[in-house]
């Protein structure tokens, strides 16, 4: 990002250019949550540090205050946690009037890092890559649908009936994005100054999907990059009469929208790429199939932090580019990991299993752990993968259901040892809040199947 420094914003701020100052952190959804400061009371005050109460590390995506969680309860009080800015994050957004904003990093009542807090997560898996003497670098892949309608109207409608700003499928399709392109246009040109790295958008395969790609970086500034180019997506959309969503799947008819997450491992010592060989399978060095073999043995256990939501598994369909397989293949989109490159060095692991609504703090963490646990197991790498995996029943599942990837994460000793038991218990609590809302809920499938007939 194009920071600047916090003397940078007590000068703009006595000079009028910068009035507010957002002070957010990541919470569990990969939000940002925080507060707006006048810019001189940011200055004068938070500058340090701000409190923000504990609860928005355990809520679900109402901010409903949820039960079963060992750090936050009633019986705890709800207390406030301290958020320590980190400005190097500062910026000044340019599609929001005199104003700058700081990512920041949660501390608990000890003024310790809170290890459930998604940054803090990441930090502690980058830290163990580079104890092996590695560097990692992630880049993704987002991609969501445009609708014409405003996000008040789409709720006045229930979401039904919604006018998606495209009306036929338009992969690589130029003159419709061109019709687009108010939005799309904006949205490279703020991103761009905003420093994020905007490497294209394209029409992607829905009516009215779009995507936009972000060139790699190590894993918490790339994280931080999703996250703030997500909400700025949404707040353009709705600066300009117009509504997003990152919904994996928000129409059973239409493909879903993914998160690819791209992944490579670099000798931290001398800056080289640590993934290429001459001889290897597809190139890949024995570090790289390591690397690999830990994405897939790990990718059912950590399914949670890939697909957080009960509507994440209903994007895993056959035949919709989305993977329902855990094999790894060379430019093969029917396999949950792709492997990809364009010159000798250049080999990277694209896992297609991500859906957009993950926290791509959380779904980074998760990529990184998962490629410990093979490199540090020495695991062999089961080979590329050829066909349509899509039409394999001996090849490994995604999970179905949130059910399911709730039960695996909590019984996931490799988890537990990559992540520790304060944190896979705090996820597992969240999937499973988030799956009895929908077990309590009259669905509009019931009505359709039930209504009449049942």
């Amino acid at each position: 990002m194009k920071t600047i420094t916090l003397t940078d914003l007590k000068r703009m701020v006595d000079q009028g250019a910068i009035d507010t100052v957002l002070a957010v952190f990541p919470d569990q959804q990969g939000r940002l949550a925080g507060k707006r400061y006048t810019g001189r009371t940011y200055v004068a005050a938070a500058a340090e540090g701000w409190e923000g109460c504990d609860y928005l590390l355990g809520c679900d995506i109402e901010n409903d205050p949820l039960p079963g969680y060992q750090l936050f309860s009633w019986d705890l009080g709800y207390g406030d946690f301290m958020v320590r800015p980190d400005h190097a994050t500062l910026v000044q957004v340019p599609w929001l009037d005199k104003t700058a904003l700081v990512l920041g990093d949660v501390e608990g009542k000890d003024r310790k890092p809170l290890a459930v807090a998604p940054r803090q997560i990441l930090q502690a898996q980058v830290q163990r890559a580079a104890d092996l003497g590695l560097t990692i670098r992630v880049a993704s892949e987002l991609e969501f649908y445009v609708f014409n309608d405003t996000y008040e109207q789409a709720f006045d409608k229930g979401f039904c009936g919604l006018e998606t700003i495209g009306r036929y499928i338009e992969d690589y399709h130029i003159l419709q994005t061109t019709k687009e392109e108010p939005l799309m246009q904006a949205l490279r040109r703020y991103m761009d100054a905003l420093g994020l790295d905007v490497e294209n958008s394209k029409g992607e395969w829905g009516p009215g999907q779009e995507e936009l790609n972000l060139a790699h970086q190590e894993p918490v500034l790339m994280a931080d990059h999703h996250v703030v180019f997500k909400h700025g997506i949404k707040e353009v959309a709705a600066l300009m009469g117009k509504s997003v969503t990152f919904m994996a799947k928000w129409n059973t008819a239409l493909a879903g929208s993914s998160f690819h997450l791209h992944s490579s491992i670099w000798h931290t010592q001398t800056g080289e790429p640590a993934g290429f060989s001459k001889t290897g399978p597809a190139h890949m060095s024995a570090r790289l199939q390591q690397w690999v073999a830990g994405q897939l043995a790990c990718g059912r256990d950590f399914s949670v932090f890939y697909a957080p939501y009960v509507n994440s598994y209903r994007r895993y369909m056959a035949g919709t580019f989305a993977p329902t397989r855990l094999v790894a293949g060379v430019d093969n989109r029917t396999c949950g990991l792709r492997l990809i490159g364009h010159s000798p060095p250049a080999i990277r692991v694209e896992n297609r299993c991500p859906g957009a609504d993950a926290n791509p703090y959380l779904a980074f963490a998760a990529t990184i752990a998962a490629g410990i646990h093979g490199i540090t197991r020495g695991l062999t790498f089961e080979g590329i993968y050829s066909g349509d995996a899509y039409k394999d029943p001996k090849v490994r599942e995604v999970p179905k259901t949130l059910y399911e990837a709730a039960a695996m994460l909590e019984q996931s000793a490799i988890a537990r040892a990559a992540f520790g038991d304060v944190v896979v218990d705090h996820y597992v609590n969240t999937a499973r809040q988030e799956q009895a809302v929908y077990d309590r809920r009259v669905a509009d499938v019931d009505l359709v199947r039930n209504f009449e007939r049942a």
